[in-house]
């Protein structure tokens, strides 16, 4: 139980911005997760969540892992270099880039590990993202508006 538990919670996370101990146990209660705060606050230790900031000067639970939280920065610079422009269709998100960049920021997507996206398949200057649901991508382009838009 506390397996599934600890995937549900990182899948969560991945997914909602979740600003609090409570709002979390709300979200595993809704998943069909009995929990109290207790469980909860033990679950994030163990799983060694941590707050970033957010917009709007909020914060959210996010997995850290070491190694790849310098790398994150990279990532992000490589995305903000070759983007273009981005569109959808239901649930595919559909991403410009600069010629020859697409590759590059295709593998950046995939390392900032959006749940949403389930992977992405890039040619020259165009990355067909495949995303859960319509819903999803709207969730997805508002998260690639907000790294483009921060500095």
């Amino acid at each position: 139980m506390k397996i599934e538990r600890h995937s549900k919670i990182v899948e969560l996370i991945g997914r909602y911005d979740i600003e609090t101990q409570e709002e979390l146990a709300e979200k595993l209660k809704e998943a069909g997760f009995h929990v109290t705060q207790a469980t909860v606050s033990r679950d994030i230790r163990e799983l060694k969540l941590t707050k970033v900031a957010v917009e709007g000067g909020r914060q959210k639970y996010v997995v850290l892992h070491k190694a790849e939280s310098g790398l994150s920065d990279k990532y992000i610079r490589i995305l903000r270099d070759g983007f273009v422009s981005m569109d959808m269709a239901q649930n595919i998100l559909v991403v410009k880039t600069v010629p020859g960049m697409a590759m590059a920021v295709a593998a950046a997507l995939d390392a900032l590990h959006f749940g949403e996206i389930v992977g992405c398949i890039a040619g020259d200057d165009a990355i067909m993202c495949a995303v859960r649901s319509v819903d999803d991508t709207i969730i997805v382009m508002e998260k690639l508006r907000r790294i483009m838009a921060s500095q």
